[in-house]
């Protein structure tokens, strides 16, 4: 038996007996029936990590996680189990610093292979720490252990490299003073690790700085997506911590290279991640650039520029639902549509949803107003567009749908607005017209 302990937290009596006969060859388990009941076992036994359901009654493994995270100073590895397949629910244990998710029901093979990985991780932070490399108030690797980490990472084969930089932290420091800095910088932390793997190497490496080299990848996906999500946890955990009149642009520009494409040690892929980031904070910072190789400015256009450029111009993790823009960025939309229909004649509908307080609250209409928008985003196609417009208005334009069928999207969206329990008090009416040019 390994000897490590592991606490199981269900309210139901047979997934906590399954999952301690799944476990008990190689761990010590011990198993709570409730959130509570865990916080409190936790204080006694100090299990080296937690398996808990995610829905229970009375507190949910997201209230446990959060309670625990607020008791305790140091990152407590949780791994939450979850008969649900929705992307709200992982976002929200991330955030709260889960390490992992498995989905019921599992096989007994699966579950250990995924706790032996978090186990493994603990054990070689643990050895750092005795051996001082581990940077004493984030918790992360040092800079040279990071060099060390990242060099050994690389020779084994492919990943990819980030430089990770948080935006306009100074004014944190000049502003708030150096305790609401360093609360920042360890919340910070902690989010590195609940985002990355437990076999990737995460490291600060100067004072708003740090790098990661994530093994077995080279999605540049991964990294767009890991920088949109870190850009809107900052921000809203700032606010949080400084408060909601907090205007410090704060955010997080990351510089990614290709292993072994553009370099198979520390030195090579910093220097160019490093030039990836630049790029990024010379456009306006608070996103992420891949390092691309110079090219022959000279040169005739080749099919590789042109993927360039595509990748340059397209929408990036585009969200579900209808587009959202910008009020200018809509008007562009709405003068080409005219403009469109000039030629091709599409059926083409220009709407105009206003949102008035029937019972609610006069002032909370433009809050009303941004929840709608939400909800009209969700319930509509991809190729349909929405902007925000006035205090309490939202204009939409549909493509491609016919008188009758325009009526098919409008009824759905009332239909989840009156069933939506944060519209209440509010009622909403349409006008609409089809889109004809002058």
């Amino acid at each position: 038996m390994d000897g490590r302990k592991i606490l199981v937290v269900d309210d139901d009596e047979m997934i906590r007996m399954m999952t301690v006969r799944m476990l008990k060859s190689k761990y010590n388990v011990i198993t709570a029936s409730s959130g509570m009941e865990a916080i409190e076992i936790y204080e006694k036994e100090k299990p080296d990590m937690i398996l808990s359901d995610l829905m229970m009654p009375g507190m949910s493994g997201f209230e446990m996680m959060q309670a625990l995270r607020e008791k305790y100073s140091y990152v407590i590895p949780v791994m939450f189990m979850t008969a649900f397949s929705g992307d709200d629910t992982e976002s929200k244990g991330l955030e709260v610093g889960a390490v992992d998710y498995i989905r019921k029901p599992f096989k007994p093979d699966v579950l250990l292979y995924r706790i032996d990985n978090i186990m493994s991780n603990l054990d070689r932070i643990r050895g750092l720490e005795m051996a001082a490399e581990v940077e004493p108030m984030t918790g992360l690797l040092n800079k040279i252990a990071t060099e060390r980490e990242v060099d050994k990472a690389a020779a084994k084969g492919r990943g990819i490299f980030m430089m990770i930089d948080l935006d306009s932290f100074k004014l944190v420091n000049d502003l708030y003073g150096h305790e609401k800095g360093d609360k920042v910088l360890i919340w910070f932390a902690e989010m590195l690790r609940s985002i990355m793997r437990s076999n990737d190497v995460i490291g600060r490496i100067g004072g708003d700085e740090f790098a990661a080299f994530c093994l077995n990848t080279k999605e540049e996906k991964m990294v767009a997506e890991r920088t949109q999500y870190m850009n809107r946890k900052i921000v809203s955990f700032a606010k949080e911590l400084l408060g909601e009149d907090m205007n410090i642009p704060i955010g997080v520009s990351v510089g990614a290279v290709l292993c072994p494409d553009d370099g198979s040690d520390y030195q090579a892929l910093y220097k160019k991640a490093d030039r990836a980031l630049y790029e990024v904070k010379q456009s306006g910072k608070h996103n992420y650039a891949l390092y691309k190789h110079e090219e022959n400015n000279g040169a005739r256009k080749s099919p590789e520029a042109m993927a360039e450029i595509n990748m340059l111009f397209k929408e990036r993790n585009p969200a579900r639902g209808a587009f959202v823009l910008s009020e200018d960025q809509f008007k562009v939309v709405y003068r080409f549509m005219m403009r469109f229909q000039k030629n091709y004649a599409w059926d083409v509908h220009f709407l105009c949803f206003k949102v008035e307080a029937e019972n609610g609250d006069e002032e909370n209409l433009q809050k009303a107003a941004d929840h709608f928008l939400e909800v009209a985003a969700s319930s509509l196609r991809g190729s349909d567009v929405l902007t925000r417009y006035g205090n309490d208005k939202v204009l939409a334009i549909f493509l491609k749908v016919t008188e009758p069928d325009c009526e098919v999207p409008i009824d759905r969206i009332e239909a989840k607005w009156r069933d939506d329990p944060k519209a209440a008090g509010y009622t909403v009416s349409v006008l609409k017209e089809y889109m004809v040019p002058d």
